[in-house]
């Protein structure tokens, strides 16, 4: 058969993607993206560290960044995405500004964190109340906590899971369950928006669901990486019904749902955290086996911290 008159594939453009050893959803990432980009994943050396935030810190080191980078600039892409939610929120605001400079150093392109994205949807949805859905341990959703209270947003409420390994084996009913559990309303008020937190955990499917049934924008990890570094290109992530993609989705999901022209951002300087976090030391309050849940006022109902995978 000659197909010599179709031309040839049509050009592309493309989007470099560093991810941790352990991501596993390279798939899920795809479905974000229009036709007419191109994914180029890359991951980190494997690091034979126990899970932690020093483990955080390990694999986000900006050496390790910058040499994963580096392996991308043979393809060109136009736009460098590091997607990992912990290793971005760890070293606080400050911190993922560095790493962005010193990825776009590298790769002489913009760049772009899952952290960091977060941030960005949140001003692009003016979400000033956020409920959390993670799948970590205390200490790393405690640092999360810690990261958006910086940006000067308030948690209204947190469910996590304390999970050990393989996040990315968690079922699409187990994350309808977390996000019902973050968004009950407590004494803090409602949340204008949910974020279910870490790379290696799938939502794209269950996005629209949760927006219909609590009303409220909500975004996850993969989406906004993808969203933030589309936009770099001047396009758009592919995501019906999902309100941070689909403006017309916005309309009615709820009251706190903006046009973009608010900010969850403080106008200089970092916000000093409000209480949302179990202070250092302190024992939660009750133990609920394997499913935490906080009112912002401390995560609590957490075993004891064991080894973790699948841990972004």
């Amino acid at each position: 058969m000659d197909v010599s008159f179709l031309g040839g594939p049509g050009p592309q453009r493309g989007v470099g993607v560093v991810a941790p050893f352990d991501f596993a959803l390279d798939r899920e990432l795809w479905r974000w993206t229009p036709d007419d980009v191109s994914l180029h994943v890359t991951r980190t050396p494997y690091v034979p560290v126990e899970v932690s935030l020093d483990l955080a810190r390990v694999i986000s080191e900006h050496e390790t960044l910058r040499d994963a980078v580096s392996t991308l600039t043979e393809v060109t892409p136009e736009v460098v995405a590091y997607a990992c939610t912990s290793g971005s929120f760890v070293g606080g605001v400050m911190g993922e500004h560095a790493m962005c400079e010193a990825m776009s150093r590298a790769g002489s392109v913009p760049a772009v964190t899952t952290s960091g994205a977060l941030l960005e949807a949140l001003v692009e949805l003016d979400v000033r109340r956020l409920a959390l859905v993670t799948p970590y341990t205390v200490s790393v959703t405690r640092a999360l906590e810690e990261y958006v209270a910086q940006a000067g947003v308030t948690v209204t409420g947190c469910a996590y899971m304390s999970l050990t390994r393989q996040i990315w084996k968690v079922t699409y009913r187990e994350v309808v369950d977390m996000a019902r559990r973050a968004t009950v309303r407590g004494r803090l008020g409602a949340a204008d928006a949910l974020f279910l937190s870490c790379t290696n955990l799938p939502t794209y499917d269950v996005i629209p669901q949760l927006e219909a049934e609590l009303r409220i924008p909500v975004i996850s990890a993969n989406q906004v990486t993808m969203w933030a570094a589309l936009r770099r290109l001047g396009t758009w992530a592919v995501g019906p019904y999902q309100a941070l993609i689909d403006t017309s989705a916005r309309t009615g999901t709820g009251t706190g749902v903006g046009t973009g022209t608010g900010s969850a951002l403080p106008a200089a300087g970092p916000v000093v955290p409000t209480g949302s976090v179990l202070p250092e030391g302190q024992e939660p309050p009750d133990v609920r086996g394997v499913h935490g849940v906080s009112d912002a006022q401390g995560v609590s109902g957490v075993p004891d911290e064991k080894q973790q995978e699948g841990w972004t």
